[in-house]
């Protein structure tokens, strides 16, 4: 399943796939793997990518259109 907000939350806010990878401690290619749908985003990555971003899990999967609804 491919999460729209996952990618437009990254290039909103100019970040490269690399860099995330490396936050996450994974590659960049398995990050592209998360945006893409490729392979399923864990609990785990999903809470890093909220707290990181200060927005909430529903709104990287696509649940709200706004990223303060939590």
């Amino acid at each position: 399943m491919v999460f729209k907000n996952l990618r437009s939350i990254r290039e909103d806010k100019d970040i490269k796939q690399r860099e995330i990878a490396k936050v996450l401690n994974v590659s960049q290619n398995t990050y592209s793997q998360y945006e893409t749908g490729t392979i399923a985003l864990t609990a785990e990555i999903l809470i890093k990518l909220a707290d990181f971003y200060h927005c909430s899990v529903d709104y990287l999967l696509d649940r709200t259109n706004n990223p303060n609804d939590k």
